[in-house]
């Protein structure tokens, strides 16, 4: 009796350095992906020239564990390229001098990985990939980290992250093929960030696609709205469990409790209270913000009016000086003619005693 069995092939990531030195890392990878690269990514493929049934590409750069098991991409930037049907061309150049001057200005941060706006693994996919893991100008001993990411404006923003391991039966071959591996992976962000990813995602609800930036309070307003509808949900769901309506998950049951054991039991007055004083310290700080700017504001102003009146005074010096100076010239020049003129004055104006007719003497005499 014959029996039916499925052929299939197992492969697995190599244990040593491969014929091409590619990826002898066999680490399983945890990716972490922050907000600003998928940012970066959707900015590239909105502002690319390329139609949109093209793909742009892009490295990634972020942070890598000691282990190589964790990778925190935190960044990323285009690289020029262009492909078709027969073949695909990268700007080494480009993407060289590009990195250079971000690990300047980030030194902590490595190469991780490539990017691009398409779901396809292709062959071009395996020679970038391959391109990306090499000892020369790739993540090597590390794996490289490639992240898909759906850019389409009409759909949800869809992520996957690829490591891959070389298939290649012979040399020739290798360089454009490789087994692509999916990595688990998730987005992170703090609070701050959650914020603004809120502000955002309400712009799709406006024909105008803008969302105004509200103050502080309204910000606190619909924070406390979402924690009761939260908490509403919550209730709804126990009392559907409680009443049998539901089957209960032992997995959300221990969250729950593990998270409202960690909340101290607090009364309500005491919760108004701290709430009240919390508002007052605020109102404190902000009030001797804006005395401290406005202190600082007049004491510049003072400063800027007092170099202005010391610049006039010294013009008004100066000017002065300059018409003494004129004045006391031309009063020397006076005094000098006035000498002159009383020495000519003086011999001329001298007046002469007349003399005595002499008397004619006679021939006899």
């Amino acid at each position: 009796m014959a029996s039916e069995t499925d052929s299939f092939l197992h492969m697995s990531r190599p244990l040593a350095p491969t014929t091409l030195n590619f990826q002898s890392s066999v680490a399983p990878l945890n990716v972490t992906i922050q907000p600003q690269a998928i940012f970066s990514i959707l900015d590239h493929a909105i502002r690319s020239d390329i139609p949109s049934s093209s793909r742009v590409i892009g490295a990634l750069v972020g942070i890598r564990s000691e282990e190589g098991s964790e990778v925190n991409v935190s960044s990323s930037f285009a690289i020029p390229h262009t492909e078709n049907e027969d073949q695909v061309e990268v700007d080494v150049d480009y993407q060289r001098n590009m990195l250079s001057l971000h690990l300047r200005a980030h030194p902590r941060e490595v190469l991780l990985g490539w990017y691009t706006t398409s779901h396809e693994l292709n062959s071009f996919s395996a020679l970038i990939q391959n391109f990306f893991a090499s000892p020369e100008t790739g993540t090597f001993p590390h794996p490289s980290v490639h992240l898909t990411v759906d850019a389409d404006p009409f759909a949800q923003i869809r992520t996957k992250t690829y490591i891959s391991g070389p298939i290649a039966v012979n040399s020739e071959r290798a360089p454009e093929t490789c087994m692509f591996m999916e990595v688990p992976h998730h987005l992170a962000y703090n609070d701050a960030e959650r914020s603004a990813l809120d502000t955002i995602a309400s712009a799709k609800d406006s024909e105008s696609r803008t969302a105004p930036i509200g103050t502080d309070v309204q910000a606190l307003s619909g924070t406390i709205t979402h924690i009761v509808g939260t908490m509403d949900r919550v209730n709804d769901y126990l009392s559907t469990v409680i009443d049998e309506e539901r089957e209960a998950n032992n997995t959300l049951g221990q969250y729950m409790t593990g998270t409202l054991s960690l909340n101290p039991k607090v009364e309500p007055l005491t919760i108004e209270s701290d709430f009240n004083n919390h508002i007052q310290d605020v109102l404190m700080v902000s009030y001797l913000a804006n005395s401290i700017r406005t202190q600082i504001d007049l004491s510049q102003r003072l400063a800027t009016a007092t170099l202005s009146e010391e610049g006039v005074k010294t013009d008004g010096k100066d000017g002065e000086k300059e018409n003494k100076g004129e004045r006391g010239e031309r009063g020397e020049r006076g005094q000098r003619g006035n000498r002159r003129g009383g020495r000519g004055g003086g011999r001329g104006g001298q007046q002469r005693e007349p003399r005595e007719p002499r008397e004619p003497r006679e021939n006899g005499d």
